[in-house]
């Protein structure tokens, strides 16, 4: 109740709401992205195929699912401040440990717990910007916080890189360092007060988990998310690799590349959530076909690239491009679904884009490995998830 009477008054809390978001999303965004160039040195260090270094990648995301809808339904239980805080310490533990491993097996495991970490993160960031903002501001919020997967990715491939390219190990030493700050960040700039309004909200309107999960709107976008998210972490997961591979880069090389694909990406993501705001309100669907098919050209240009400029531009655009379908999807639940579900829904959806997540980094290296390292049938596999998803969206009801 009181929250309705102070909200008109929070716009410098929801400031710094925002931020503390963006700096927390931002971390984890370049831990995700960071692990695409730290297999390059991993693998050449421990004699790892594609497979192999695909099933590190792929064990983050098989964890981060599992956790999807536990951390939603959790931040609706207890409070998004509460999983956020979990979520960001155990993250710092697993990017120190990772720094310490010396086998697969042990790549394999920290990188799952890591994925547990990571796994509350999402579903609890938009239970706090559906606590803090109008639902009609809802939407520019989320996609204002997406922007961070090419902050994320900058930092990623310009100082991720070049520490990496010195001593892989120091990278995540570095990368743990950084989820403490994030850590303080949101501990001293989120507001303390949501697990009661949470309460208080769970009291009037107590909708079943059940109830959330049989939503046919809530089912089609987990579908979509799953099939945009094979080719958004395929993209991130092998891109680096497919520039040091087909056009003989270093890591560093190839992260300057990537950081220039990564400044692509944030211009996407703000313009899908002014586009979607002010320009074509109401109209997702349509924005998400349009910018798949844009983001599907760029793939075809990668097949067909013969030199590295083609393959630059190519990857800016399929870059660019993805994002702005992902975030499109990825903020339609704050328009469609109610404040009270909002957690668990957010939950379930991102556990279908971490399930495309999961199947990725392991298919894509098989495909790759099975091509003889060519890249072309991946790319091929990319294009058709990626439409698939986005014809997909025609299903759900707006």
């Amino acid at each position: 109740m009181g929250k309705e009477t102070t909200k008109p008054k929070m716009s410098a809390k929801n400031i710094k709401v925002i931020t503390a978001l963006m700096i927390g999303y931002t971390m984890v965004y370049m831990d995700k992205t960071m692990v695409s160039t730290a297999v390059i040195p991993i693998a050449k260090d421990f004699n790892l195929t594609t497979t192999q270094t695909g099933f590190i990648m792929s064990a983050f995301f098989l964890a981060y699912s599992c956790m999807q809808i536990p951390g939603g339904w959790l931040a609706d239980k207890i409070g998004a401040k509460k999983i956020l805080l979990i979520s960001l310490a155990s993250i710092a533990v697993t990017s120190y440990l990772f720094g310490f491993a010396s086998s697969l097996l042990l790549f394999i495991a920290i990188r799952f717990l890591a994925g547990l970490g990571h796994g509350g993160y999402p579903p609890s960031t938009s239970k706090a910007i559906a606590e803090n903002f109008d639902p009609t501001k809802r939407v520019m919020a989320q996609s204002g916080i997406l922007t961070t997967t090419g902050i994320g990715g900058i930092l990623a491939y310009t100082l991720g890189a070049n520490v990496i390219s010195a001593n892989w190990r120091y990278g995540y030493y570095m990368l743990g360092t950084l989820f403490l700050v994030a850590f303080l960040c949101v501990l001293f700039m989120l507001p303390n007060d949501s697990g009661e309004v949470r309460t208080e909200v769970k009291i009037q309107k107590k909708l079943p988990f059940s109830q959330t999960i049989k939503n046919r709107s809530v089912i089609l976008i987990f579908v979509i998310l799953l099939l945009e998210n094979i080719v958004t972490y395929g993209a991130m997961s092998w891109m680096p690799s497919y520039l040091t591979h087909t056009f003989d880069l270093s890591v560093a090389q190839a992260g300057a590349i990537m950081a220039v694909s990564a400044i692509m990406q944030i211009l996407g993501s703000l313009g899908t959530g002014i586009i979607l705001t002010r320009v074509m309100a109401g109209k997702q669907k349509q924005f998400i076909i349009s910018s798949a098919i844009i983001a599907v050209l760029g793939i075809v240009g990668l097949i067909l690239a013969k030199t590295l400029i083609v393959a630059i531009i190519s990857v800016a655009i399929s870059g660019m491009f993805i994002v702005s379908t992902f975030a499109a999807t990825a903020s339609w639940p704050q328009r469609i679904f109610p404040e009270e579900i909002i957690g668990s829904a957010s939950g379930i959806v991102g556990t279908g884009g971490t399930l495309g997540g999961f199947i990725a980094p392991m298919l894509i290296g098989s495909i790759v490995q099975q091509s003889g390292g060519n890249f072309a049938n991946a790319f091929i596999f990319m294009a058709i998830s990626l439409l698939l998803g986005a014809f997909t969206s025609l299903l759900v009801k707006d």
